[in-house]
């Protein structure tokens, strides 16, 4: 019979293997590429933030849907005229259209979120108040109760 050596100390282990590490990350890397999405909207409109000075930061942006007002950019104001638009996604609209738009929002919402959601209008700083009150009131029909208007910080001097 043969010997079995019980020398625990001759026996190494051999080193991990890395040769594989750079394809794992790389698939990783095109996984979450793929997966994500970056951009929001792709803006129609022209939209100058208004200034203000007692400004809030939304808590959780998932919640929010927009609603852009402002005049189309060059390329549609062939088609669509000079005056302010709406724009819903990535579309013009009227104002009937934005109570289906809320509908959309809200099913596409969680049920615990749904009576936090957050409608917040981005209207260029020069749009006349009328299209701001349709918009509004459109809101109010829906049921859609809750409006935030986005605006930049103003500088404060003293």
């Amino acid at each position: 019979m043969g010997r079995f050596n019980k020398d625990s100390s001759a026996k190494t282990l051999p080193a991990i293997s890395t040769a594989s590490l750079p394809d794992i990350v790389s698939l990783l890397l095109i996984f979450f590429m793929v997966t994500t999405n970056m951009r929001e909207v792709t803006y129609k409109v022209q939209i100058k933030l208004p200034k203000a000075t007692e400004l809030t930061k939304l808590e959780k942006k998932s919640l929010v849907s927009f609603i852009y007002i402002g005049e189309p950019l060059k390329q549609f104001q062939s088609k669509f005229g000079a005056a302010p638009r709406i724009q819903l996604d990535d579309q013009f609209a009227s104002t009937t259209d934005i109570m289906e738009f809320i509908t959309k929002e809200r099913e596409a919402r969680d049920e615990a979120d749904k009576p936090k959601m957050i409608v917040s209008i981005k209207c260029d700083e020069t749009t006349k108040m009328g299209i701001v009150t349709d918009v509004k009131q459109e809101l109010r029909k829906a049921a859609a109760l809750h409006i935030n208007y986005s605006s930049r910080k103003a500088e404060i001097r003293r």
